[in-house]
C-alpha cells in the first residue's frame, strides 16, 4: 500500500534519462525484484502526488484538513497503479489520475456510512454537489472530451502539461523520455488534432442537416480569424449546440488549457487550473515586455471572436437556412442543359466572330453534337440555325474572377488532389485556369484529372477527382452557372459556391445562394488559346470580365 506522504522532490527528475519515462517507469511496476517495483513507484508518485492531492482537496472543498484529500489521493493512486500492474500504459498518466479523484470521491459521497466518517463528503459545495449532478463533463464541453480521448497518449500528455499544468516543454519531454525539440513539435501537431477532432465530433453528433452543414463554415472563418458568415450566425442563433461548438473552438485562440481542464475534469476545473504553480510562475514574465503584449493580443482576439457568436434571442418570421433553401430552389432555374446552354453562349464566349446569344435565341435545332472534331477528338457543337455561331461543348480555359473580392480562384499550394480552393491575386499562374465542361465539372487546366469538389470537405471547397456521370459522387463536382455567373453545385441548388472572405488567401465555401456579388464568378479570357489573337513575339491584350449585359445587347 502506497504510503500518503511520500518524498516530493521535483518532477520530473533532473537529469533522467530516456529510461526513465513514465511508460518506463510503469514497466517496471510490472515484474523484476521487488526493489525495483517499490522503487519504480515511488517514482511515479512523487511525480504525480502533489497535484493529484491538490484536486482532491478542490472536490472535497476542503481548505483547511489534508486528511480527507490524502485518503482520497491514496485510493485514486492504489487504483490506477493496480491498472498499470494489469497492462495499462503509463502515458498521459497525470489526466488519468485526476479523473480517478474526481469519480472516487462522488463515488464515496454517495455512501452513507463512509460520509458519516468524512464530514469532508457532505458538503454542497463538493462531494455532496457532485453526487447530484448528472454528469460530469458539462454538456458545452461533450466535442472537446470527446476529440481529447480519441488522441494518442503523447498528444494527451504533451497537451496536459503545457496547456493545463503550464509547465515547460522539458517536464513533458521527460515524463515521455523524449528530447524537448521532439515534444514542441508533438505539441503543435497535439493542438491541431485536437481542434480537428472537436470539428470532427461536432459533425458526427450533430442533432441536425443544419448544423452538419455548417460544421467548416464555422470553423474555417474563427480558424482565420475572420466574421462569420451571416446565415452561420443565423443558425447560431437558435442553435445552442452549435454555440456550445462555436465557443469552444474560440478556446484555440486564447486559454486552451481552460477547455482541456473543464472538458476533461468538468467538476473544480477553474479552480484547479487557477492553483497551478506553473500559472503563478508564468504571471511575471507576461508582465514584460512583448511577452505581456503577446498574450494580451491572444486574449483580445479570442475575446472579438467569442463576440461573433451570437447569442440566443428569438427568432424571426424569415424562417432558417432550411426554409431559405426550399425558397431557393423553388425559384432556380429547372434545367441544367438550360444553364450549360446559357454558359456556352454567354459567360464562356469563343472568338467566332458571330453573335453568341444568337445561340440561345432559336428555338429549333439547337444544342450541341455528340460527335467529336477531326483533330482533337473532343466534341463538336452543331450551330442552332443557319449564320449562327456554335456553341462550344468543352469550353477553352479561364480565369474566374470574384465579383466582390476583385480576386481570382486559384488552388492553395498548387493543383494536387485535397487542395483548397481559395482566392489569390489574379496572376497568370497554370493554376488560376480552369475549363467548364458540358456535363458541368469545373475542371483544372493545370491539372486535368482534378475538379473543384464542394461536397468532400463539409462545405470547404477542394480539388478532387474528376467524378464520371455513372459515378455516385458525379454532382459533387458538377455545377450550374447561371447567367449572373453564379455556381450552383448539383448536389443542392440552393447553394452557390461563395468566398469567405475578401483577402488573398481567402477559403472558397458553399453557403446559401444569396444572389449577392460574393457569389458571382466572372469568366477571363486570360490564357491564350488555340484560334485566339495573341501572336508568337507579342504580348497578349490585358484580361477584361465578360459584361453579361453586353454579351446579350
Amino acid at each position: 500500500m502506497p504510503t500518503s506522504h511520500p518524498p516530493r522532490p521535483p518532477y520530473p527528475p533532473p537529469g533522467q534519462g530516456p529510461g526513465e519515462s513514465d511508460e518506463a517507469l510503469a514497466a517496471g511496476t510490472r515484474g523484476g525484484t521487488d526493489t525495483e517495483v517499490a522503487q519504480s513507484t515511488a517514482l511515479l508518485i512523487a511525480r504525480h502526488w502533489r497535484p493529484v492531492q491538490e484536486y482532491a482537496a478542490v472536490c472535497l472543498a476542503s481548505t483547511t484538513s489534508a486528511a480527507s484529500a490524502a485518503m482520497v489521493t491514496t485510493a485514486a493512486f492504489h487504483q490506477v497503479l493496480d491498472r498499470l500492474k494489469l497492462g495499462e500504459p503509463g502515458t498521459a498518466l497525470r489526466p488519468r489520475l485526476l479523473v480517478t479523484v474526481r469519480d472516487t470521491v462522488r463515488l464515496w459521497a454517495a455512501d452513507e456510512q463512509l460520509s458519516g466518517v468524512l464530514p469532508d463528503l457532505r458538503k454542497p459545495a463538493g462531494a455532496r454537489g457532485m453526487r447530484t449532478a448528472k454528469s460530469m463533463t458539462p454538456d458545452n464541453r461533450v466535442l472537446t472530451e470527446r476529440s481529447f480521448q480519441n488522441l494518442p497518449p503523447v498528444a494527451r500528455c504533451v497537451l496536459w502539461h503545457v496547456e493545463v499544468e503550464a509547465e515547460p516543454i522539458t517536464v513533458a519531454a521527460g515524463l515521455l523520455g523524449m528530447d524537448p525539440e521532439t515534444v514542441t513539435a508533438a505539441h503543435e501537431q497535439a493542438r491541431e488534432k485536437l481542434r480537428e477532432g472537436c470539428v470532427r465530433a461536432h459533425r458526427e453528433l450533430a442533432p441536425s442537416k443544419d448544423c452538419r452543414f455548417y460544421n467548416r463554415l464555422l470553423d474555417v472563418p474563427m480558424r482565420r480569424g475572420g466574421d462569420l458568415l451571416p446565415d452561420v450566425r443565423q443558425h447560431l442563433d437558435a442553435c445552442r449546440y452549435c454555440r456550445a461548438a462555436a465557443e469552444q473552438l474560440g478556446h484555440f485562440e486564447g486559454d486552451l488549457g481552460v477547455l482541456l481542464a473543464e472538458a476533461v475534469l468538468g467538476w473544480g476545473a477553474r479552480r484547479y487550473v487557477e492553483s497551478r504553480p506553473g500559472r503563478v510562475r508564468q504571471q511575471p514574465v507576461r508582465l514584460r515586455g512583448s511577452a505581456r503584449h503577446r498574450g494580451r493580443r491572444a486574449r483580445d482576439r479570442r475575446a472579438t471572436l467569442l463576440a461573433r457568436i451570437p447569442s440566443p434571442r428569438r427568432r424571426g418570421q424569415d424562417g432558417g437556412p432550411a426554409a431559405q433553401r426550399t425558397l431557393f430552389k423553388g425559384v432556380g432555374l429547372a434545367s441544367a442543359g438550360l444553364l450549360t446552354t446559357l454558359l456556352a453562349a454567354g459567360l464562356w464566349p469563343d472568338d467566332g466572330g458571330a453573335d453568341p446569344a444568337a445561340a440561345t435565341s432559336s428555338t429549333t435545332g439547337g444544342g450541341v453534337a455528340s460527335g467529336a472534331d477531326s483533330q482533337g477528338g473532343r466534341p463538336s457543337a452543331a450551330p442552332s440555325s443557319p449564320g449562327t455561331a456554335p456553341v462550344p461543348a468543352t469550353l477553352r480555359e479561364a480565369r474566374l474572377r470574384n465579383a466582390a473580392a476583385d480576386l481570382c480562384l486559384d488552388i492553395r499550394g498548387g493543383a494536387r488532389a485535397g487542395a483548397a480552393v481559395e482566392l489569390a491575386d489574379c496572376s497568370t499562374e497554370p493554376s488560376q485556369r480552369w475549363t467548364y465542361e458540358d456535363d458541368g465539372r469545373l475542371r483544372s487546366a493545370a491539372a486535368p484529372e482534378l475538379c473543384v469538389d464542394s461536397h468532400a470537405d463539409a462545405g470547404v471547397v477542394i480539388m478532387g477527382a474528376c467524378a464520371d456521370s455513372a459515378d455516385t459522387r458525379a454532382d459533387d463536382v458538377r455545377y450550374d452557372l447561371t447567367v449572373q455567373g453564379e455556381l450552383l453545385p448539383r448536389w443542392d441548388e440552393a447553394l452557390a459556391l461563395a468566398s469567405a472572405g475578401q483577402e488573398p488567401g481567402a477559403d472558397v465555401v458553399v453557403k446559401v445562394r444569396d444572389h449577392s456579388t460574393g457569389q458571382r464568378w466572372l469568366p477571363e479570357t486570360a490564357v491564350a488559346s488555340p484560334g485566339s489573337l495573341s501572336i508568337t513575339g507579342t504580348e497578349a491584350p490585358p484580361a477584361r470580365p465578360v459584361d453579361l449585359a453586353e454579351r446579350r445587347a
